[in-house]
């Protein structure tokens, strides 16, 4: 992860609500974890009509922190989900018994069966949407409008959102400033997230603020490192292939030697959704369809 200027520190307090800009405040949940950093940081978009983005595990106190960060006269009328891990939208149903606002997402993925290892943070299978979005599409309130940015490959139905009166872009996990992004299959996809990564190039966002962590101010660059990294990661996998290993989890093992033994696990999605691109693009073999354990050579 060398190259990628991590920001890892900076001032919140659980429950408290922190003005960041004109138009945007945060609530961060505390549900700490090697997955969630310093927890999910639930944004509140404008004033009067406000949207909430991601409003995060079902945390009775969190909901109450959201709800008390508004003003007399203030009420959430849209809540917005950038995907439906667990610690990103079970309290979408809280929050919309206490204020009837209608929630805004892209599809919700099926639920798949998959033999591998489970991430803390596992899909949210009983989230539904009152709004399926797409990319493209625009969220309004009275001060603040919010335009759909599909990015799909941390989780298929990921979606950022850009707040065009400044600018920002909310990456969900897409991109974070604290860490790299894990990639788990079966819904997580290497390609379809490297090509994300690539549209984001292609945009003019001035600051981006991630559901775990604090902002990322420079993010062209931050989203070149991201895609350096991945790309380097790929060489690595590349390399343990020509040096004998033929398994993922001996990969890991060597790869991640260096970081915490509680990620192995979300590591070894990640590398089997390298593995699962490489084998797409005819780079890689195996004998059958990829799986975490299969054995893998190297084509040619």
């Amino acid at each position: 992860m060398a190259g990628i200027p991590f920001v890892t520190e900076f001032y919140f307090e659980y429950g408290r609500c922190d003005q960041l800009s004109p138009l945007i405040r945060r609530v961060i949940a505390n549900n700490p974890s090697p997955f969630t950093f310093t927890g999910t940081g639930t944004y509140i978009i404008g004033t009067g009509n406000v949207a909430v983005i991601d409003p995060g595990p079902l945390l009775d106190a969190h909901v109450d922190a959201i709800l008390a960060a508004l003003g007399p006269d203030e009420r959430v009328s849209h809540i917005v989900v950038t995907h439906t891990h667990l610690d990103h939208s079970p309290a979408c149903t809280p929050l919309q018994q206490r204020t009837g606002a209608k929630i805004y997402s892209y599809s919700p993925p099926s639920p798949d069966q998959f033999d591998g290892p489970r991430l803390e943070e596992d899909a949210d299978d009983n989230f539904r949407p009152d709004h399926i979005v797409g990319h493209g599409d625009i969220i309004a309130g009275d001060d603040w409008t919010l335009e759909c940015v599909f990015t799909p490959g941390h989780m298929a139905n990921h979606m950022c959102y850009a707040l065009r009166e400044e600018k920002a872009l909310f990456t969900g996990d897409h991109v974070m400033g604290w860490s790299t992004t894990v990639i788990a299959p079966p819904d997580g996809n290497m390609n379809a997230y490297m090509a994300s990564l690539d549209l984001l190039l292609s945009r003019d966002d001035k600051i981006y603020w991630p559901t775990h962590g604090t902002s990322i101010d420079d993010p062209q660059n931050f989203v070149r490192a991201y895609i350096s990294h991945r790309r380097g990661r790929e060489a690595q996998i590349i390399a343990r292939l020509e040096a004998g290993d033929d398994n993922i989890r001996q990969m890991v093992a060597t790869m991640y030697v260096d970081v915490d033994k509680r990620l192995h696990p979300a590591a070894a999605l990640s590398v089997f959704a390298h593995m699962q691109d490489l084998v797409e693009r005819g780079k890689v073999s195996c004998a059958d369809k990829p799986t975490l354990d299969a054995s893998y050579h190297l084509v040619g």
